[in-house]
């Protein structure tokens, strides 16, 4: 495995690379990550790993300071997976002169996550495209617990008719249900013991939608009381969506997402399931 830091070096190396790879990370690697790896490794001659910690999706207030950061163990996860390339490269070389040009794609990033985030995921998809052009690969991995995250990018590509395939890789969960994320170890002992409720409410949510139930907001509400029951939480959204758009559902009559965001003290989660 190399580790890389420069748009150079890493253009370089894969100059003669066959099928690339690649599976875009903030780091802080964790289970969930290691699927998207293996899936990559079986899927292509080179792989590419980018550690990367975008300044400009994290908002004034957000968590962007205190974001874990473990280059040292990421390495040692990549190696321990047959990693090719790690490219890990410093703001000032993704961010040479103050950006001016941006991706914006509308009407997918507008709920959700977007309500709550403004600008994240124009953030998200110029880095993306960035690492896009760097890198070329013809594969790229993204996990399906950043459900919008992977919504905005299939719609820049398909817009934008880049040649990559984005493939998304299901989510993986600790025993009582609660997606991985590199921000769980931000959750106290009972914070932690309260999160699994988001999964179980989506669950039941879905449950109810596969038996017949075509109220969107009568499945919304009693998910809403569900979350309320538990005093620790703090409801961003819960809401039903078009798999596609992510535009919300009302009348359920064919596949839905549905999608949820909870505060526990000072640590957002999220997750989705689909239902239909």
């Amino acid at each position: 495995m190399q580790a890389v830091h420069t748009v150079k070096d890493i253009r370089d190396a894969l100059a003669s690379a066959g099928t690339i790879g690649l599976v875009p990370t903030m780091g802080a690697l964790h289970a969930g990550h290691e699927k998207l790896i293996e899936t990559a490794r079986r899927e292509c001659n080179s792989l590419v790993v980018s550690i990367f910690v975008n300044p400009l999706q994290f908002g004034p207030s957000e968590d962007y300071a205190r974001y874990p950061r473990t280059l040292p163990e990421d390495l040692e996860i990549c190696r321990q997976h047959a990693v090719d390339f790690v490219f890990a490269p410093a703001n000032d070389e993704m961010y040479r002169t103050p950006q001016l040009t941006f991706i914006d794609v509308t009407r997918v990033s507008e709920h959700l996550c977007g309500k709550f985030r403004p600008g994240h995921f124009r953030a998200v998809a110029t880095v993306v495209m960035k690492l896009f052009n760097i890198v070329r690969p013809d594969y790229a991995f993204f996990g399906e617990k950043d459900m919008q995250q992977l919504a905005v990018i299939r719609r820049m590509v398909a817009d934008l008719n880049f040649p990559v395939r984005i493939v998304g890789v299901p989510t993986v969960r600790e025993s009582d249900g609660l997606a991985l994320s590199s921000r769980n170890k931000y959750l106290k002992p009972e914070e932690r013991k309260a999160a699994p409720v988001l999964y179980g409410a989506l669950q039941n949510a879905a449950s109810r939608i596969a038996s017949g139930e075509h109220d969107g907001a009568k499945v919304r509400q009693e998910a809403l009381d569900q979350l309320a029951a538990s005093p620790l939480i703090r409801v961003d959204y819960f809401e039903i969506v078009d798999p596609l758009e992510l535009q919300p559902v009302t009348d359920i009559r064919g596949p839905v997402r549905i999608a949820g965001a909870i505060w526990l003290g000072t640590t957002r989660l999220i997750d989705n399931v689909t239902a239909e």
